[in-house]
């Protein structure tokens, strides 16, 4: 019941801030929602647009990653409550109902995904071992986008060089674990490839990015135009505490994931590599989080993503509630120094946007070839076939699903071509 009810009221607490707008989860609305408080967009306008930008994500992303670890991506949820917020009007009673609403959505979304894995369970052919393999080149492919985002805000020639850096870095910890150089009073000490090469490529995204910096005298742009912004923020900061603190005590029970990295690797029981690849997501998402809620005035439902390393590495549920909320309550109070932090180094403001295309297009690439290893591990030859056309044919008719969907989505629809194949008796599957 305690499972339960963490979702649950994630899913209220979230519904009612989206309603409010002071928080979504979604970084494309963030900006749209003054729009509606200012007077400058209808409530409905707002709603649709909430619909058109997450739905799809919920659907084609969040849910079908979540089915393939059994652990909810948290866009499964907090995409959805911004639509449930949104939607509905402000008012007493209509913000009541939208956290009604979000409640039960949490609860749908718990029970529904163990529903679906329990029936996928009792198929003619179980697809769920071969879907698992879904998030196997996430994990490895994620440490490549710090490289990329260099390579696209600053040059291909410097995106080289970290990769190659990062890549070389990697291995050295391979050989490292593997002739056991490194060990605490003759225990090896085993260390994450993956998480030490994803460090290695923020250090050079970082520096190169610090190396632009503005004139005292330019100081102005977020520092000063957005002050009242800022401190609409604070006044919420309670509600958006309590949202941090359920956000890292659910991520505690492996309940949740903030990403497919961490996500993928936390089904795999690397409780540590998933805490890294959480914080070094939370780390690379500062500057988009940071300058869309200076300029806005509407936070995210869980800040800066810190709250779910803080989960992952707190000992029990209730001091990763107690810390999650104290770490939300710092960015807020940060905010005000961020925001002359970005204006002094613009190149770390810039490289938000930056980080953000790297990632998505990182996960488009290492979702896809997931989707068609476990397509192909549940129905041999057929998976390739089915995931190629999917794909393909998804890119001509205009990209209905999005291109971080058709994997996961694809290998679902191979699973249910294959035991309708089996029903038919047309495939055998091997013992």
């Amino acid at each position: 019941m305690l499972e339960a009810l963490l979702i649950i009221a994630l899913g209220t607490v979230t519904a009612i801030m989206a309603n409010l707008g002071i928080a979504v989860f979604n970084d494309g609305l963030r900006p749209i929602v003054p729009e509606n408080l200012e007077g400058r967009m209808s409530r409905k306008e707002l709603g649709v647009t909430a619909f058109a930008m997450s739905f799809g994500l919920v659907i084609g992303y969040g849910l079908p990653i979540s089915i393939s670890a059994s652990i909810l991506l948290i866009h499964s949820i907090l995409l959805g409550t911004d639509i449930i917020g949104l939607v509905f009007n402000r008012g007493k009673l209509s913000t009541a109902i939208a956290g009604v609403v979000g409640g039960v959505y949490g609860a749908g979304i718990y029970f529904g995904l163990q529903a679906v894995v329990k029936a996928f369970e009792l198929l003619p052919l179980n697809f769920i071992d071969g879907f698992n393999k879904i998030g196997e080149p996430v994990v490895v492919s994620f440490m490549v986008f710090p490289a990329l985002a260099i390579a696209l805000q600053f040059s291909v020639k410097k995106g080289i060089i970290a990769f190659l850096a990062a890549a070389l870095v990697r291995q050295i910890a391979v050989f490292s674990n593997t002739k056991q150089l490194i060990q605490i009073d003759g225990t090896p000490v085993v260390l994450s490839p993956e998480g030490i090469a994803l460090i290695v490529g923020m250090v050079f995204l970082i520096a190169f990015a610090m190396k632009e910096k503005s004139d005292d005298q330019s100081l102005s742009t977020l520092a000063s135009m957005f002050t009242d912004r800022v401190q609409r923020i604070k006044k919420f900061s309670w509600i958006i505490m309590i949202s941090g603190g359920l956000a890292a005590a659910a991520t505690n029970l492996l309940l949740i994931a903030g990403d497919p990295i961490s996500l993928s690797l936390l089904a795999d029981g690397k409780i540590t590599e998933g805490g890294i690849a959480a914080l070094a997501k939370a780390i690379g998402f500062v500057p988009l989080i940071a300058s869309t809620a200076i300029a806005t005035g509407v936070f995210g439902p869980v800040g800066f993503t810190f709250v779910f390393g803080v989960g992952i590495f707190s000992p029990n549920p209730l001091i990763a509630a107690l810390l999650g909320a104290v770490v939300i309550f710092l960015e807020i109070q940060l905010l005000s120094k961020m925001a002359k932090f970005l204006d002094r180094y613009p190149g770390i403001r810039s490289s938000g946007e930056s980080i953000r295309n790297a990632m998505t297009r990182v996960l488009e690439i290492a979702l896809l070839i997931g989707g068609a290893n476990a397509a192909n591990a549940i129905v041999p030859g057929l998976g390739y076939f089915g995931i190629a056309g999917f794909y393909l044919l998804n890119e001509v008719a205009g990209r209905p699903i999005v291109r971080m969907a058709v994997g996961p989505v694809g290998a679902i629809a191979v699973g249910i071509i294959g035991n309708i194949l089996v029903l038919l008796g047309l495939y055998t599957p091997p013992l």
